[in-house]
């Protein structure tokens, strides 16, 4: 019997594999920032978020600890979810163009946006072992997932992730907008929405647009 996405992210909730991850999540969910100090932090592993017949998954790489770690939901309260969904509303993926919290109302039309590491990391690093861990998680989503046809790896720690998830090899370069086939699926590279790409100008509004366009043309290949 299939897996329902339901009873993975119950799973994926209750995770306490990771001393590292588990010690720091749940200490920046008592500390808290300054300006969350109102609210309740989260502090859990973050499940998958998005539609269940997508044919667009997207990989990012983990919790921000003052976003989704506060949150709940994957790229939610952060300024990497910022640009995310409005690029993903931009291309029709989404309903709104904001994502501030778990119950604002936000749905995703045939997308699907998960983590490789489920948990908010110290200094935004896994370790290998962590990414190691976490990484069945993604496998039984992706399972789920049965529609899948088009795979955005934001980073290339998301690219990695997803690239040994598909098993594509030999693996091209990471790269904006690079691309490569693997088992009837296309996988697409991005820069990582992180405020050290869009502060920058390594990652542009129009840029990201361009691979979820992309992305768009991709799905609409497929019934």
């Amino acid at each position: 019997m299939m897996e329902t996405l339901a009873a993975i992210a119950e799973e994926i909730v209750q995770c306490r594999k990771c001393p590292r991850l588990v010690e720091w999540r749940e200490r920046v969910a008592r500390e808290k920032r300054a300006a969350f100090s109102d609210w309740t932090y989260w502090g859990k592993p973050v499940p998958g978020f998005g539609d269940p017949a997508a044919r667009l998954l997207v990989v990012g790489l983990a919790p921000a600890a003052h976003g989704a770690n506060r949150t709940g939901r994957v790229f939610t309260g952060d300024r990497s979810g910022d640009w995310l969904f409005r690029a993903m509303y931009r291309a029709g993926f989404a309903n709104q163009p904001t994502s501030e919290r778990a119950d604002d109302g936000l749905e995703l039309h045939d997308a699907f946006v998960a983590a490789a590491v489920r948990c908010a990391p110290p200094a935004n690093k896994p370790t290998p072992q962590e990414r190691d861990n976490c990484a069945p998680f993604l496998v039984r989503e992706s399972r789920a997932l049965t529609r899948v046809t088009t795979v955005l790896c934001l980073g290339a720690f998301g690219y990695a992730s997803a690239a040994k998830l598909y098993q594509l090899r030999p693996r091209p370069a990471f790269g904006h907008g690079v691309e490569a086939e693997v088992g009837g699926r296309t996988i697409i590279c991005s820069y990582h929405p992180s405020q050290q790409n869009t502060f920058t100008g390594k990652l542009t509004e129009e840029m990201f647009d361009a691979v979820f366009q992309r992305c768009r043309e991709l799905v609409e290949v497929t019934p």
